[in-house]
């Protein structure tokens, strides 16, 4: 036990992903695929997907939206931790990105449980209106839009649901006065960090993994 957090050095990071990952050949594989294509070269750690993927069962996740989809890594991590009956849907704003992710989910065997949507996510969650519950919904997109899919999606997600947001560490510079990153970013996401944690209708946690996840359970 202790009181104070052991910093993960490059080290123990690769103990992470060498043996609590999400991570295999497939997922490598759509890496560089997706790093030919031209595509950002980013994503969630393979420590990161385990951990989802860890959450998604123990909650007995079915249903599931990610906002943010890019080449479709987190989308295939999760969607393979849901039930037979699961369903995500994933919403990524550019055409090519979200082309790219149906063909990926097609290759990974999960097009029974994957739906892929090209729309911005924002015009999209202000139009969502399932007839169903929310069990999971995963956050990686624009940042400054994170407080406005929390708004729209809260009402969507059950009892003892999680909504979860990515880059709670606003990339290493939330306590940074002069960030390299965009500083509308780093201040969005700190702002958002703050009234999430405030949110009447959220119990919520700030888990330092990866880029920092915060994840609220509705009440």
């Amino acid at each position: 036990m202790s009181s104070k957090p052991t910093v993960v050095t490059d080290e123990l990071n690769n103990y992470l992903e060498e043996n609590f990952s999400s991570e295999d050949v497939f997922l490598k594989k759509l890496n560089k695929a997706a790093k030919a294509k031209g595509m950002p070269d980013i994503r969630i750690s393979g420590n990161q997907g385990k951990f989802l993927q860890f959450m998604l069962k123990s909650i007995n996740a079915q249903n599931v939206l990610e906002i943010g989809a890019l080449a479709g890594y987190s989308a295939i991590t999760m969607g393979r931790a849901l039930p037979d009956n699961g369903k995500l849907i994933t919403v990524e704003k550019e055409k090519d990105y979200a082309d790219f992710v149906k063909i990926m989910v097609d290759e990974a065997g999960l097009t029974n449980k994957i739906t892929v949507i090209n729309d911005d996510g924002r015009k999209f969650v202000e139009n969502f209106n399932p007839d169903y519950k929310l069990d999971f919904v995963f956050v990686d997109a624009d940042k400054p839009g994170y407080f406005h899919y929390l708004t729209h999606l809260a009402k969507h997600i059950r009892k003892g649901g999680i909504f979860a947001a990515d880059n709670a560490f606003a990339f290493g510079f939330l306590l940074d006065t002069a960030p390299e990153r965009d500083p509308e970013d780093i201040r969005s996401i700190k702002s958002f960090n703050n009234a999430f944690n405030q949110h009447p209708d959220f119990e919520v946690a700030f888990v330092p993994i990866g880029d920092g996840l915060i994840m609220g359970i509705k009440k």
